[in-house]
C-alpha cells in the first residue's frame, strides 16, 4: 500500500470513528445536548418536547393543593419548600407541589407509571438519577405514560427507559441556567423541612377549583 492510499485509508477511518462517537444509529449523543451560547435551549430540538413558560415565585401553603393543568406538572404555584433533588430515588409517589418548586431550582424529575413500567426499566431510570445532583425521581401512579420527564416549562412524555431522549432531556435541561428561573439555588433541604425518607405524600385525586385550600396552577 503505497503512502497516499494509507493516509486516505487513516483519513477514512477517523471519520468514521468520529461518526460513530456523535451518533448511535442516527441518534446524537447526550453531550451533543449540552448548552452552550449559540443553542441556550438544547431541548428545542428534542422531539416530543411540550413547553410552557410559567411565572416564578408563586408560592403556596402545604395544606394547599395547585389546579395544575398538566399531570405530572413542570410548572406554576407550588409550595415554598421544595422536595430533595440531589439524586434521590423516592420509592413512593410525593407531593407535586413540593417537586415543582425543586424544577425551578433548576431540577429533572424523572417519573413513571409503576404499573407500566418492569422494575427492569425502573432501575435504567434510577441509574440516571442515583448521584447526580438536581435530578430526582418518584413513581407517578396516574401517569397516563410509562415515563414522564420534566424540568421547569419542560416536559417529554415517553414509552421506554431506553429511549435516547432521556439522556438528551437531561443534558439539555437539568441546571440550564437559560431555562428555569431560581439561578443557583440548591437542590438540598434541611430534613426538618423536608426528609426524604417520609416525603409529604402524593394524592391522586383531582383538586376541586371551588375549595378554598385549592388554587390555580398560574
Amino acid at each position: 500500500m503505497n503512502k497516499q492510499l494509507r493516509a486516505t485509508v487513516a483519513i477514512s477511518t477517523v471519520l468514521a470513528l468520529a461518526s460513530c462517537a456523535n451518533s448511535l444509529e442516527g441518534t446524537p449523543r447526550p453531550d451533543a445536548f449540552v448548552p452552550s451560547v449559540g443553542n441556550p435551549d438544547p431541548s428545542e430540538s428534542i422531539d416530543g418536547v411540550v413547553t410552557v413558560d410559567y411565572p416564578a415565585a408563586q408560592h403556596v401553603r402545604p395544606n394547599e393543593r395547585v389546579a395544575y393543568t398538566h399531570s405530572p406538572p413542570f410548572g406554576g404555584r407550588h409550595d415554598s419548600v421544595w422536595a430533595n433533588c440531589t439524586g434521590v430515588v423516592y420509592p413512593q409517589a410525593i407531593r407535586t407541589e413540593n417537586a415543582v418548586h425543586s424544577l425551578e431550582h433548576g431540577a429533572v424529575w424523572i417519573t413513571y407509571n409503576p404499573d407500566l413500567v418492569s422494575s427492569e426499566d425502573q432501575a435504567r431510570l434510577a441509574q440516571r438519577v442515583e448521584g447526580m445532583s438536581y435530578t430526582l425521581m418518584s413513581p407517578y401512579p396516574t401517569l397516563d405514560s410509562p415515563i414522564s420527564l420534566q424540568s421547569w416549562g419542560r416536559q417529554l412524555k415517553l414509552d421506554n427507559a431506553e429511549d435516547a431522549r432521556i439522556d438528551q432531556f437531561v443534558s439539555a435541561l437539568r441546571v440550564n441556567p437559560n431555562t428555569y428561573p431560581e439561578v443557583g439555588a440548591t437542590c438540598s433541604v434541611p430534613m426538618t423541612s423536608f426528609d426524604p425518607n417520609n416525603p409529604p405524600p402524593f394524592d391522586p385525586t383531582t383538586p376541586d377549583p371551588s375549595s378554598p385550600a385549592t388554587v390555580p396552577e398560574r
